[in-house]
């Protein structure tokens, strides 16, 4: 409403009076009409799931890993296969120098042949003197004294037999055979190298069950049991996906990593290769379920922490007071104040004030009650 300034010189004092009455109208019931509807980006607190999920990395390995090593010391002089072949029981697989067994096999030989000139000797010996000894040409000492000497004669020719089988398994140990069927996955010691008995020259994974080895944290190491069945996906193919089996569980944490190893058996299956990195997922219960907010949505209010809550019916925010269990990378998780169906203003909340109208914009994006370590929703 305006007048001009030729109509307000023509107006008596009274009349300009009720002319600014009518200003002052105006311009109140033009602010009414701007009152502000505020568009708010929102989230729902949707219904807590009873279980979760828990995910952990690992990588696939035979059950079954043997780290073969020679029986004997020595230099080695052949190194028969590589990382990544497959091997049969009985292959050789690497050979040290047997040089000095074999000399060690002469020589028990030789001690051999001459143990037995030596029974021989005395088994005439001892004959001759039971001859006399029936005959009483000879004492009864000098019989025994003879038969006592055949007996260490023997004993001695014993002790040369086995001395010299055992020079011949030395022999045998100079080659390092595999004693299962499998495949070579490290090499720890090459052509040139001194190693001594039982040094691991060449692992091999026995063929046969595989298992993903993964590492389970102290607070969640209750959820595996073994005989659990879990879940098992692989980096290299999004459709590979296997039902597998806890096997075994660490009686004792790691020193370092404070976590619990686990392992996981697969089911046999040719697309699983050793190496693979894996996904191994196991269900467990919700002992306490928490809402899950974006940090974007915590407000504060005379120190007391906050959301701001939609009513559905009057289009109207208002402030509700929460207990904050804890903050995590994804939001805020909230231990009360909030429950299934609740929508929460996400974003501004700066701007709001008791009973502001509100207009949501985009709709409702979902936001999940989850469990303490739970994933928090993301706004639409």
């Amino acid at each position: 409403m305006f007048l001009s300034n030729s109509i307000l010189r023509g107006l008596p004092v009274a009349g300009l009076i009720v002319a600014a009455l009518g200003l002052a109208g105006c311009s109140q019931e033009k602010a009414e009409v701007k009152d502000i509807i505020r568009p708010v980006k929102v989230v729902e607190i949707a219904q807590a799931h009873d279980t979760r999920t828990l995910s952990y990395s690992g990588s696939v390995r035979a059950r079954t890993e043997s780290a073969l090593g020679f029986r004997i010391n020595g230099k080695i002089t052949e190194r028969l296969v590589d990382i990544g072949q497959h091997v049969a029981q009985g292959d050789v697989l690497a050979r040290i120098d047997p040089a000095d067994y074999d000399l060690s096999v002469n020589s028990a030989k030789a001690a051999l042949d001459a143990a037995e000139r030596q029974v021989e000797t005395v088994d005439l010996a001892r004959k001759r003197s039971e001859q006399l000894y029936t005959k009483n040409f000879a004492s009864k000492a000098q019989f025994e004294q003879a038969t006592l000497a055949y007996n260490q004669a023997v004993a001695t020719r014993d002790s040369a037999r086995s001395a010299l089988d055992q020079a011949k398994n030395q022999v045998i140990y100079t080659d390092l055979k595999a004693d299962r069927n499998g495949i070579v996955t490290s090499v720890g010691a090459d052509v040139g190298q001194v190693v001594g008995s039982g040094t691991p020259v060449i692992t091999v994974a026995v063929d046969g069950e595989k298992e993903v080895l993964i590492a389970v944290p102290e607070m969640e190491i209750a959820e595996f049991k073994p005989g659990k069945n879990v879940k098992a996906g692989f980096w290299s193919d999004n459709a590979l996906a296997l039902e597998g089996k806890v096997r075994e569980v660490a009686g004792s944490a790691d020193p370092q990593s404070r976590t619990f190893a686990v392992r996981v058996s697969l089911p046999n299956d040719p697309r699983v290769l050793l190496g693979m990195t894996a996904s191994i997922e196991a269900s467990a219960a919700n002992e306490r379920q928490l809402v899950s907010i974006p940090l974007s949505a915590l407000a504060e209010k005379d120190s007391q922490s906050i959301v701001w809550t939609v009513d559905r019916g009057a289009d109207t925010v208002h402030a509700r007071p929460i207990k904050v269990a804890a903050f995590a990378a994804d939001g805020v998780r909230v231990a009360e104040g909030l429950k299934p169906g609740d929508v929460v203003v996400a974003a501004g909340t700066q701007f709001m004030t008791e009973n502001l109208k509100v207009k949501l914009a985009g709709g409702i994006a979902q936001q999940s009650a989850s469990a303490e370590d739970g994933d928090a929703g993301q706004l639409r």
